[in-house]
């Protein structure tokens, strides 16, 4: 009886992992509708990668759930021929052995192995994420209770706060519930955008998950992350980390555009915000009538 419910639970078990795996590598890039990128209800998995990090992420992921997977399906066969093989039934004078020089051996340097194929691609992938190269746009993100502000330093007339949408306009405009904002990032195609992050408050979290870029806005700190879209389209993030009782509502938008379109948003941009000299507190005041 014993035998049987062990049997039972370690097939659940398995059968469980290996479902996970195989529907993670096979719906954690599920396309963009309409140039949208966003979660789809019920995925499992990832969002279709949109840059070269994202990509590594998710073959870092794959590989660690075959891993685990054979792992998984290597400690269940042997877990099983100890029960049928060893059992008192089966096996009534047990051996007196205590030491097994080569199974010792094995057993040790097998999960250094292990580790050691895991660790390089976790490694360069780490090193990919962390040094940022040559940045072709800038782009400044700041995180205030309860919504961001954006500067393009290299562009001193453009800064401007982006607010979440009310579910009316989210959908007039074709935005999912909760991530549409009043204004958007724009960042061209194929091109390294260098993102600094900081906050005016209390801690946030600038992420957007299709390009694998997460980092957390802190008071007084400087962070900086980068990502290369290689994909035009409208991606969605939020914030990631718990600022507040509005934390649900300051989403972000990244519209990632031709290099004649961004030029052309530079020009108009440089106008539009440069006027742009409404009180935040009444932008803000607006705001907090959709959340509540």
């Amino acid at each position: 009886m014993l035998f049987k419910k062990t049997y039972l639970m370690l097939t659940s078990l398995i059968v469980t992992i290996m479902t996970a795996g195989i529907a993670s590598a096979q719906e954690g890039t599920l396309p963009a509708e309409n140039g949208l990128y966003a979660a789809k209800p019920g995925q499992l998995g990832f969002m279709e990668a949109a840059s070269p990090i994202m990509e590594e992420t998710i073959a870092f992921h794959d590989l660690l759930m075959w891993i685990i997977t054979a792992i998984t399906i290597f400690v269940m066969v042997i877990m099983l021929y100890i029960m049928v093989k060893f059992n008192a039934k089966a096996n009534p004078v047990p051996s007196k052995t205590t030491h097994n020089t080569a199974l010792e051996i094995i057993w040790t340097a097998v999960p250094v192995l292990i580790l050691v194929v895991i660790a390089i691609p976790s490694f360069r992938l780490l090193y990919n994420q962390d040094v940022i190269p040559e940045a072709d746009v800038t782009v400044k993100a700041i995180g205030n209770q309860w919504y961001w502000t954006y500067e393009y330093p290299d562009h001193p007339d453009i800064i401007f706060d982006a607010y979440i949408l009310s579910d009316e306009e989210a959908a007039a405009a074709g935005h999912p519930r909760l991530l549409g904002t009043d204004e958007k990032v724009v960042v061209p195609v194929n091109k390294v955008v260098r993102v600094q992050v900081t906050a005016t408050d209390v801690i946030h979290a600038w992420t957007i998950p299709a390009f694998g870029v997460k980092i957390d806005a802190v008071p007084g700190v400087l962070n900086e992350i980068w990502f290369k879209a290689t994909k035009e389209g409208l991606y969605y993030g939020q914030c990631s980390e718990l600022c507040g009782i509005n934390h649900g509502f300051m989403p972000i938008m990244v519209d990632v555009v031709s290099e004649a379109e961004y030029d052309a948003w530079l020009i108009e941009a440089a106008e539009k915000y440069a006027s742009n000299d409404a009180p935040r507190g009444t932008q803000f005041a607006a705001a907090q009538s959709i959340t509540e």
